[in-house]
């Protein structure tokens, strides 16, 4: 299993595509390891650069 971090934005729409042509992978196969590795790797990658904050209280909108 040959997997690179990722750290482009071309590397991250290149992982996306392999977790869309993974996805429905049987469990316990080396495709479903390698989905599991993926989104992994995916979710590190989007924290990383996108990474969204939960809006401070003072700023959230009155939901009562």
């Amino acid at each position: 299993m040959s997997i690179q971090l990722i750290s482009t934005e071309t590397d991250y729409d290149a992982a996306l595509a392999e977790i869309d042509s993974l996805m429905g992978a049987a469990w316990g196969t080396p495709e479903s390891d390698r989905l599991e590795v993926l989104v992994t790797l995916v979710e590190r990658y989007e924290a990383e650069h996108w990474n969204i904050d939960a809006p401070d209280r003072c700023q959230a909108p009155n939901a009562s």
